[in-house]
């Protein structure tokens, strides 16, 4: 029997780097987009939000917490390039891009399935690591099956072998955008270049999933088990479409639930919650939680991941190793051992993520790397101090030999 669902949506996440030295011009062009218009956090308006994230990372994240309405309307009264120049301090910024109409898609002309696009956010931190995320939901979404099959196909729709002719006939049928080519150069155009993502060993053509489902009570209550329906939470996990035959174990996913009827299952593809409306919560407050606060959770750890490999690649460069140095101390006591919310779910969502994405791995090597050039520029300052003062003792030596010999000839 087909699964029935009452809730869902999907974000699409891409991350892309801006090349260094070049922040401040993005930010300028993002201002200049008439489309485009800077998020601002407000205590009240955001308080959950607010609550969520303890005061350090709060101030990473979102910056305009800290401004008031003054300040605010002072920042909007400048002119764009002075204002681009005072964003580039923030650690990061956030915009909203708004599109003049929703953009409706079609997939697959026989049996269709219709999805909207209802947000896109840019995320931008000033280190030129930056992430688009694109959320979406599927019009008819009572069927499980179409809404594994829209996750499944949309994730790769900015592969490069992405032809409409044979991928899927996936068709996004708008004045927007007429067909996929025309939303990949959408996306191009805010993204940019691919070179320095690549560079990380970033993978540009694939999407990161973030989905959020809520189905029917019926299949998930206190009579009906989730074992019934685990399978199928599983293939919804993977990002697997609903003729998968794949047999999936559960060690393949890190699943965490601290709700008697919802579960999370995380990924390096990306994160999904899956839940029940047995609880009033999943179509009411969770869905919001998970859109906010859990996102932004997951987002700034993809933002740790990525800059750890951009440290990493900074200090093979003899050039940069100082100022990598810096930047990696700095990271340390401002990201790396901070807690980021004294909320006891939040907290054990962000241990997870964090084990997922191997970001404790990747900061040991980065910092073997950091100690072994340590040393190294240690030998090498102490080398040079002690042939400094054997140069010194030599000149010294020769200075009283001939005080010595001019002594001797009065």
């Amino acid at each position: 029997m087909e699964l029935k669902t009452n809730y869902q949506y999907t974000y699409f996440i891409h991350p892309f780097v801006i090349k260094e030295g070049k922040y401040q011009k993005y930010i300028l062009k993002m201002l200049k987009d008439k489309n485009c218009k800077l998020k601002i956090f407000q205590r009240e308006k955001d308080i959950r939000m607010y609550k969520y994230f303890l005061p350090k990372t709060r101030e990473f994240l979102f910056s305009s917490f800290s401004l008031g309405n003054s300040k605010i309307k002072r920042l909007e009264e400048l002119p764009l390039e002075t204002r681009a120049a005072l964003l580039n301090k923030y650690p990061c910024n956030i915009f909203e891009y708004t599109l003049d109409k929703d953009i409706q898609g079609k997939v697959d002309d026989k049996k269709g399935i219709f999805f909207t696009i209802r947000k896109i956010d840019i995320i931008c931190f000033n280190t030129g690591i930056c992430f688009l995320a694109i959320k979406t939901n599927i019009e008819d979404y009572s069927n499980f099956s179409n809404i594994l099959n829209f996750n499944y196909k949309f994730r790769d729709i900015n592969h490069e072998d992405a032809i409409l002719d044979t991928y899927d006939n996936i068709r996004l049928q708008t004045d927007s955008f007429s067909d996929v080519e025309t939303f990949k150069e959408f996306i191009r155009n805010i993204t940019g270049s691919n070179i320095e993502a690549m560079k990380l060993d970033i993978d540009t053509e694939r999407f990161l999933t973030y989905s959020y489902i809520c189905i029917d009570q019926e299949s998930w209550n206190s009579t009906t088990s989730f074992d019934n329906i685990k399978h199928i939470f599983m293939k919804y996990a993977n990002i697997l479409p609903t003729d998968s035959n794949i047999k999936l174990e559960e060690s393949k996913i890190t699943t965490f639930s601290k709700w008697k009827y919802a579960k999370l299952g995380i990924t390096k593809l990306g994160m999904t919650l899956f839940s029940s409306s047995s609880d009033m919560n999943n179509y009411t407050i969770l869905p919001d939680e998970y859109e906010n606060q859990y996102l932004y959770t997951y987002i700034l750890n993809l933002y740790k991941k990525i800059y750890l490999k951009k440290l990493e690649a900074d200090f093979k460069n003899l050039k940069k190793v100082k100022e990598t140095r810096k930047r990696f101390i700095e990271f340390t006591k401002n990201l790396w051992i901070q807690e980021i919310s004294e909320d006891e779910t939040g907290t054990m969502l962000n241990r997870k993520i964090t084990k997922v994405l191997d970001l404790e791995k990747l900061y040991s090597e980065v910092k073997n790397r950091y100690d072994i050039l340590y040393k190294e520029l240690n030998i090498e300052k102490n080398k040079k101090s002690t042939i400094i003062i054997a140069l010194i003792l030599v000149i010294s030596l020769i200075f009283n030999i001939l005080n010595f010999i001019v002594l001797a000839k009065k």
